[in-house]
Formats: C-alpha cells, structure tokens, sequence
C-alpha cells in the first residue's frame, strides 16, 4: 500500500531550505562575513540542518544569489508589464507616456536593484563570471526593453548605447541608495531624485 508519509519530510525541507537562504542573504548582507553557524541561528535550525542543505558556504552564497535575482526579476517584470500596456505600441505618440513608464520602473525597483547589486558585489569573487553575467542580464533586461521601446519611439538618445545606459541606470541607483545609506538623502527624496537624474542622462 502506497502512503503519504515522505511528503510531510520533504515540506520541511523545503521550508528549511527557503529559510536557510532566506537567512544568509540577510546574514551576508548585513555582514560579508558571516559565518555558517550564525546563518544557521538566524535561520533556527541546526548547523547539521543546514549543512546537509548546503555543503559550502559557496554553494549557500549561490542560492543567496539566485533569491535575490528571482525577487528582483519578478519585480521588474511586472513593473515592465504595465509600462508596457500603458507606452507599448503607442510609445512616442503621447507626450509623457515613455518618462511615466520609465518612473514607474524606477520608483517601484530601485531598492531592490540595490539589493541585488549589493549580492552580486559579495559573490563576485566566487562565483564564474558567466554565471554572474547571465543573472545579471536577467534582471536587467525589462530596463533595457523599456529603454529599447523608448529607442523606437526617439525618446532615448541615440548616440549611446542601450547597453551602456542600462548600465548607467543601475549605477546611479546604486549611488542613490549609497547616499540613502550615508544620510546624506531621505529614503524619501531618493526615488524622486533618482527618477529625475535617469530621465535626464536618457532622454533623446
């Protein structure tokens, strides 16, 4: 007779795994430095809990990673979306319409594009460039379609590179959230000025 009983065994390993890395992208984070123990106390569960789950501190630095681009893709996404709907085929038609969806997408990300930049700055050293670049890409590409609809519309500059102004775009959110950081900005002022300071270094 087959029965149910290994389900209940493998849902608590999948909520010891999310939590685990739930807590070491917090602990690394917090402190780069962080150790396995510490992560496993955050996490409340054993160290031998989370070494049976993650051999490596490398191997928990990835799927740390992973969290972090699956957050923020999916965030950015959705944001894409509704910039979509409300500039896709008509963008450049109505006045105002490519900066509204622009905004939007940096209003509604920026904080967690930092998050993701602050990840990506701790594996740097662990991980293959490779796979740094594709997760990187990956939660970048819905700045770059909109950037590229914005293109099309000729409301983004020309004479750059929509790879380079991507890149530009996820620099100065990362000095946004620098100066949040410093108390030399509100959380606050920061989005408004950010949004400000993009629109400006894109606009055709």
């Amino acid at each position: 007779m087959v029965t149910d009983a290994p389900r209940p065994r493998r849902a608590d390993a999948e909520r010891n795994t999310a939590a685990i890395v739930d807590a070491g992208l917090d602990c690394f984070l917090a402190d780069p430095q962080a150790s396995m123990a510490a992560i496993a106390r955050a996490a409340g569960v054993s160290r031998v809990t989370l070494y049976s789950h993650f051999p490596t501190r490398e191997a928990l630095l990835d799927a740390a990673l992973d969290r972090a681009v699956a957050e923020s893709a999916a965030t950015l996404e959705a944001l894409d979306s509704e910039a979509g709907t409300e500039a896709g085929a008509g963008i450049g038609t109505e006045p105002g319409t490519f900066e509204e969806a622009l905004a939007r997408l940096i209003r509604g990300s920026w904080r967690l594009l930092d998050r993701h930049s602050a990840v990506f700055a701790l594996v740097s050293t662990t991980l293959p460039p490779e796979q740094l670049r594709e997760r990187h890409d990956r939660v970048l590409a819905p700045v770059r379609r909109l950037l590229g609809r914005g293109r099309e519309g000729g409301e983004v500059r020309s004479d750059l590179s929509v790879d380079w102004l991507v890149a530009v775009v996820y620099s100065l959110v990362h000095a946004a959230a620098a100066e949040v950081q410093a108390g030399r900005m509100s959380a606050e002022e920061a989005p408004e000025a950010l949004t400000a300071t993009v629109l400006a270094a894109v606009a055709g």
